[in-house]
């Protein structure tokens, strides 16, 4: 069974929805290999295939999620996880129990980010790796004092992420931001996001060109470098323990 669609969570399988989550799945390719035979938590796994795909190369996956419904979706769609169900507040783990957590997109849903980080440093083993992706402030709710996606509590720049992964304890090793490659840039005269945008709120039927585009979307259509990071669209950082 396919979760709900609500805005909260990206879910794969839904054409309309196919730009997200090639996105995202693209961040979580750029990162797997910080995985590779570890002991993963992934910290707010919504629909599952983040962290079933990270399965693919690590020892052991807990996937965990505050969400009653979502917990057991993941636990009947990928058996091969260990599903966990409790807020990301207090993290359900012994300290120093796991070489890696992952947290993509998930952070700027938080009230608490700070006390986050804190728990994240103590379930982390000592060199112990944290994968974050979160949007870009400056690009998603350019100029607005409040995140324009209501499920956001706190977005962050480019440089308020990396001044709150030291100031938490961690060493910042990669600092970079993903966005849209040469094809992207060109589809729907480079309106693919605002085009969705529009749409999503006039609940309008979509455009058979806006639907054929945002189906043909793959993960080779996003680059993720540090070059201009106030322009990228969402953030990526590995931060170790010391």
């Amino acid at each position: 069974m396919t979760l709900p669609l609500t805005g909260e969570r990206t879910v794969p399988g839904i054409a309309e929805e196919n730009y997200w989550f090639r996105r995202h799945e693209a961040a979580y390719l750029h990162l797997i290999g910080h995985c590779a035979d570890a002991v993963v938590l992934e910290a707010g796994c919504g629909e599952g295939y983040g962290a079933q795909l990270i399965r693919t190369v690590a020892r052991r996956v807990v996937a965990l999620d505050y969400d009653e419904l979502t917990s057991q979706h993941v636990s009947r769609a990928y058996p091969q996880l260990d599903v966990l169900r409790g807020n990301l507040a207090t993290l359900p783990l012994r300290s120093g129990s796991v070489d890696v957590v992952a947290n993509l997109q998930v952070i700027e849903h938080l009230w608490d980010q700070e006390g986050f980080l804190a728990e994240c440093l103590r379930v982390l083993r000592p060199g112990g790796k944290l994968i974050v992706t979160t949007p870009n402030r400056l690009t998603f709710s350019p100029g607005q004092d409040t995140p324009l996606n209501p499920f956001h509590t706190r977005e962050l720049a480019p440089s308020e992420l990396d001044e709150m992964l030291r100031d938490a304890g961690f060493r910042v090793d990669e600092l970079t931001g993903l966005r849209h490659g040469k094809r992207l840039d060109s589809l729907l005269d480079g309106r693919i996001i605002d085009a969705q945008v529009e749409v999503a709120l006039s609940g309008a039927p979509w455009p058979a060109e806006l639907k054929e585009a945002v189906e043909s979307v793959t993960v080779e259509d996003f680059d993720i470098t540090s070059e201009d990071m106030d322009t990228c669209l969402d953030l990526v950082a590995v931060a170790v323990r010391a």
